[in-house]
């Protein structure tokens, strides 16, 4: 049987790429084990979003290149978002490389692995599936299923962001059909998942191409603070989505989504988290920039009053919900001024997660025709002060929890002797307990908050002493 070995960067998304191919692998025939030396294949499954990822990648090309020279036959493919991004200039850039694989290309994957066995030349396949959009579904995982898996309702991105090259390198929005996801769903919670994350580089940009969706309440409301136009604009079905899969599988225990474009964070959403208890009481709402100056070049459109007032709305909606968020600092004319509005920003809404970056300018994104003015030392100096702030916001929210009680989804050991789960406002919880409780929800009364998790006791009634069966002497009859 042949092996593989998969390594994975980046983000959601790729993780379930990742899974997908394993899928596809599984179906051929082909068993994952962990050491690369003696795998068959080997699949890097890339990420393009920062320069740092692309070095990455090429310094464990360079890493497999020598395993290669030692074993001719290692198959060698490079998956992804740098794939598609590179394509055919990979495989010359890469002479080691022997297959280059978009996204939309995961399904090829068998046959072309089965054309290089029979000495067909390195390839690459990065095509788009434009005119009949393709979604892998999950396969409910044999043995022990899952607690928590990844569903993609929509790919591709329309936003066009200055500094974002995930047009390029996913395309164009498409989605797909809500039955589709629906029956996925209803599938891999009949398996056990307990807890279903929806996917997309948009995903609240989300519209159902069969139309088979029941408008979901207060959708078309406006905003203050947002022209009609544009109110009516960033209206989608997401909603209504979410409102089918509740009405669909009523017990799934938990459902999120990533990641959300804070425009279309509209009213019809915002009731849906007010009115849907299998919703998470989290968000993670990238905002990049708490400066409107900053926002315009960067093409957010929404200005940092329409992320308020929409945050606000949604704080209203669903008493204490927690937020997280993206920052980027050091875009190009970012001044000081631009960046303490940021640190402003970040204090006001109180996040309790913020994943941070410095600008970094990428191929094909408007950005490049911008003047990377913002110095390196700069940049750095910048990003710690943003993680010292967002950090002490952390641990104040986390002490907070200190001698209250968490709703904990179990989803898996952690240390020895321990459980690891998450609460619904999406805080990591660890508490002594038996792998028996995996998959269920515990509450559990927090006794010490640490920098980025909780530490508690269940407060599920213990099993009491076994009773021990008399020994009986002599054969049974």
């Amino acid at each position: 049987m042949p092996t593989y070995t998969l390594v994975t960067f980046g983000c959601q998304m790729n993780q379930h790429d990742s899974e997908r191919i394993a899928e596809v692998l599984g179906a051929r025939g082909y068993r994952p084990i962990e050491a690369v030396e003696h795998a068959d294949v080997v699949l890097l499954n890339t990420c393009s979003v920062r320069e740092k990822a692309e070095q990455k990648l090429r310094s464990e090309v360079g890493r497999l290149a020598l395993l290669k020279r030692e074993r001719p036959s290692l198959t060698l493919v490079v998956a992804g978002c740098m794939a598609q991004q590179h394509g055919e200039r990979l495989l010359r850039s890469m002479p080691d490389v022997d297959l280059v694989l978009g996204p939309d290309n995961i399904p090829e994957l068998g046959g072309l692995l089965a054309e290089l066995e029979t000495g067909a030349p390195p390839v690459a396949r990065t095509e788009f599936d434009l005119d009949a959009p393709h979604f892998l579904a999950a396969r409910p995982a044999a043995g022990t299923p899952k607690v928590s898996t990844f569903v993609t309702v929509m790919k591709g991105c329309n936003e066009r962001c200055s500094f974002c090259i995930v047009p390029h390198t996913r395309g164009p929005e498409r989605y797909r059909p809500a039955a589709q996801i629906l029956d996925e769903i209803a599938e891999l919670h009949a398996a056990g998942v307990r807890e279903i994350t929806l996917l997309g580089q948009t995903v609240n940009s989300y519209r159902d191409p069969e139309r088979s969706l029941a408008q979901a309440p207060d959708a078309g409301l406006g905003w203050v603070h947002t022209a009609r136009a544009r109110a009516a604009e960033d209206e989608s079905e997401f909603a209504a989505l979410l409102h089918a899969i509740a009405e669909r599988v009523p017990g799934l225990v938990r459902l999120r989504y990533t990641s959300p474009h804070p425009r279309h964070l509209t009213r019809s959403l915002i009731r849906a988290h007010a009115e849907l208890a299998v919703l998470a009481k989290h968000v993670h709402l990238p905002v990049q920039s708490g400066s409107d100056r900053v926002l315009r070049r960067m093409i957010r459109r929404y200005s940092v009053a329409e992320y308020r007032e929409r945050v606000d709305a949604l704080r209203e909606a669903v008493p204490g919900i927690t937020l997280s968020t993206d920052v980027i600092v050091g875009f190009p004319g970012e001044t000081a001024e631009d960046f303490a509005a940021t640190l402003e920003l970040t204090r006001a809404v109180g996040y309790t997660g913020l994943f941070g970056f410095k600008f970094s300018p990428r191929p094909h994104t408007p950005a490049l025709r911008l003047a990377d003015d913002v110095s390196e030392s700069d940049k750095a100096a910048r990003l710690a002060e943003l993680f010292a702030v967002s950090d002490a916001q952390r641990r104040e929210h986390l002490a907070t929890w200190v001698g209250r009680t968490a709703t904990v989804l179990v989803e898996g050991p952690g240390r020895p002797g321990t459980l690891s789960g998450r609460s619904e406002r999406n805080e990591i919880v660890h508490f002594p307990g038996e792998l028996a409780l995996v998959g269920q929800v515990v509450p559990v009364r927090i006794e010490r908050a640490f920098k980025n998790s909780l530490f508690g006791a269940s407060l599920l009634p213990s099993p009491g002493p076994r009773r021990a069966l008399p020994v009986l002497d002599g054969a049974l009859g």
